[in-house]
């Protein structure tokens, strides 16, 4: 993975004079269960308008957000195997090909959590590497969401060594559904971990600059987050814009 969009380095706080540089680290999102065909045209304009990265939509949504940000920068993710992760490997195999189908360029898969914390190497190492290899047979990109509010220390540096030996193209913090999302200590444990081979995407309860700086400070090169035109508008985004 060609890791462009590392900001690892740069001073945060010039970052944050820059509200366009910060969209481009923002995966816009919006997965919670009661979205409606019409809350992800709204999301997909807001992208178009403020120049986030990404949508990040469930995969019900994948062709209208396709179409909505159809000859755009703006990219669509979606996730896969979320948000418990425990699907068979040949069911998210299945989610990742019809989302690619449907147009996603990134996609989030769920670990197997359980698979990690019991010990099985070897399913969750083999299910990454399938899913990384079928990803970018299409020239989309994996992300692994290890879920660190599940994770010790230990299982957390595993699940990102696994990743990384698997060929994913990041590791992320969180679902957003679990009981806490990204913190700055879990995100550069992740980093210590990868290097800067890969990408570290902070997930979860990021609401505020304050909190995208910290991310960022930590060694996120990648944010998820619902709140990104808040975020945005914060820095000094228009509305008009």
């Amino acid at each position: 993975m060609s890791v462009n969009s590392l900001v690892l380095g740069r001073d945060t706080s010039a970052l944050l004079q820059d509200w366009h540089s910060v969209a481009k680290l923002i995966d816009h999102t919006l997965v919670g269960p009661a979205a409606t065909g019409g809350d992800v045209i709204k999301l997909c304009s807001e992208a178009k308008r403020f120049g986030f990265l990404s949508v990040m939509v469930n995969p019900v949504w994948v062709a209208m957000a396709a179409a909505q940000v159809h000859g755009t920068a703006v990219k669509v993710g979606t996730v896969v195997g979320f948000p418990l992760g425990a699907n068979l490997t040949v069911t998210k195999l299945a989610e990742a090909e019809a989302a690619v189908q449907n147009g996603a360029h990134e996609l989030d898969m769920m670990i197997n959590i359980g698979a990690l914390k019991g010990g099985d190497r070897v399913l969750v190492q083999t299910e990454i590497r399938s899913l990384a290899k079928h990803a970018h047979s299409h020239g989309a990109i994996l992300k692994v969401i290890i879920e660190t509010a599940l994770l010790n220390q230990e299982e957390k540096i595993l699940a990102c060594a696994l990743a990384q030996d698997s060929g994913a193209d990041f590791v992320k913090t969180s679902t957003g559904f679990a009981a806490s999302g990204a913190t700055a200590a879990d995100v550069a444990l992740m980093r210590g971990v990868v290097g800067h081979s890969m990408g570290v995407k902070a997930a979860g309860g990021i609401r505020t600059a304050a909190q995208l700086a910290e991310m960022v400070d930590a060694g996120a090169n990648r944010i998820g987050a619902s709140a990104s035109v808040a975020i945005v508008r914060e820095l000094g985004a228009s509305g008009s814009e």
